[in-house]
């Protein structure tokens, strides 16, 4: 994807306020844990999705994108490449249409698939990377 592809598309991403970040963490030490907390602290209204966490600094986090009280515009994902390969066809399923691949969750085949399945998806970028051109709330 040529760079101003890429930008338009963040671009685009950015401007959608309800994410749902799959893979988010306990640990403070990890990204699922620190894209949670930077999307909620830029403001954006945003889901942990894990299904072995119930709960996270006072947030429900929900065992599925299935399972969300709203369907989110973009869903970020921050887990082991052969999850993210299953989490886009559920992405397809649901009808969800932006997929925000962290640095270490894509996949060819997880790629490939969204681009078959009219998913829109950015990898190659750190959603905290790009953050600091964001909009505001």
């Amino acid at each position: 994807m040529a760079a101003e592809d890429l930008a338009a598309l963040i671009a685009d991403f950015t401007h959608r306020r309800v994410w749902a970040v799959v893979g988010v963490s306990a640990d403070t030490r990890k990204f699922g844990y620190r894209v949670f907390k930077d999307l909620r602290q830029a403001g954006y209204r945003v889901y942990g999705v894990n299904p072995n966490l119930e709960e996270l600094d006072g947030e429900t986090i929900y065992p599925s994108l299935e399972s969300l009280p709203e369907r989110p515009e973009v869903v970020d994902l921050v887990v082991p490449p052969a999850v993210t390969e299953q989490v886009v066809q559920e992405c397809a399923r649901l009808g969800l249409t932006r997929v925000w691949m962290q640095p270490g969750a894509e996949s060819e085949a997880a790629i490939e698939y969204c681009r078959r399945h009219g998913i829109q998806v950015v990898h190659d970028a750190c959603a905290m990377v790009e953050k600091f051109r964001w909009p505001g709330p």
